[in-house]
């Protein structure tokens, strides 16, 4: 047998074992919007453990910004965004029953950076760059945590660790079997390209469809998430080709964002009249 092919043997085997090991689940439900792909997820990656992590890097990351003076710092502007938090989360349930059982925790954080995030378990972030820069109205705060809230719905951190620890595995069988470091190096790009980053664009889209429909249930327009990608345009940056990025790029974002808020309209038209 060749190096090469013995070298594929190994990744073929390393790879088989792993996914024998892991396990196909589905971390929400469907919603409106149909949300039903399965996930493979390793048991080496835990929820409890992931959350548990999750909690320490918050509790540790409000300590910081509080010690700085940049925790909360404009409390009318902590208040609206909590406002909005308060009718997002409830929605949760529609994705995942649990989700109400969570520790639910949001701050504003001052940064310049324009950015928003919530980690596994429902520690939630909003920057003040991003509020400040794209002067966010109520509805386009909603569509940006809901967005992020399903990130954590669908449990991504978790599926994407659980997929790097597949490709390690993999390029650990062929360092063991004899490959060339310029192989193994190759093996990590080729994840990258052919698993990594389109499995990231999908889970954007994921969270896109879902945030929509948690601002529509909420009361929120759920057309306001596409201003917000074109306020993000106007605001400019450089950005690389969609294939090479962890997102779709802001057009294909904004036509997926057309068709799945037009989608839930009634979703929101209904909580409009509550």
């Amino acid at each position: 047998m060749t190096r090469s092919r013995f070298t594929l043997l190994a990744l073929i085997v390393a790879s088989a074992l792993f996914t024998t090991a892991c396990e196909t689940v589905s971390t929400t439900q469907s919603g409106a919007v149909g949300i039903d792909r399965k996930q493979i997820m390793s048991p080496l990656v835990s929820s409890q453990q992931l959350e548990q992590q999750a909690a320490l890097t918050y509790t540790n990351l409000v300590g910081q910004e509080a010690k700085q003076g940049d925790l909360n710092p404009d409390p009318a502007q902590t208040a609206r965004v909590r406002r909005i938090a308060d009718r997002l989360i409830p929605q949760t349930t529609v994705f995942r029953p649990d989700a109400s059982k969570w520790n639910w925790q949001v701050n504003v954080f001052r940064s310049p950076e324009v950015n928003a995030w919530c980690m596994p378990g429902g520690k939630i972030a909003i920057y003040t760059g991003i509020l400040d820069k794209l002067k966010l109205t109520d509805d386009e705060i909603a569509a940006v945590m809901g967005h992020e809230i399903a990130h954590a719905l669908r449990e991504h951190a978790r599926e994407q660790a659980s997929e790097q620890s597949l490709a390690q595995l993999g390029l650990l069988g062929a360092s063991l079997a004899g490959a060339g470091q310029n192989i193994v190096n190759a093996g990590g790009q080729l994840y990258q390209l052919g698993i990594g980053l389109p499995h990231s664009r999908r889970q954007e889209t994921e969270a896109d469809r879902m945030g929509v429909e948690l601002a529509a249930r909420a009361g929120y327009d759920p057309r306001a998430a596409i201003a917000v990608w074109q306020k993000m345009i106007r605001l400019g940056g450089n950005r690389p080709p969609e294939f090479l990025s962890t997102h779709p790029n802001p057009e294909s974002r904004m036509q997926d964002l057309q068709q799945y808020a037009e989608k839930v309209m009634p979703l929101y038209l209904q909580a409009k009249k509550r």
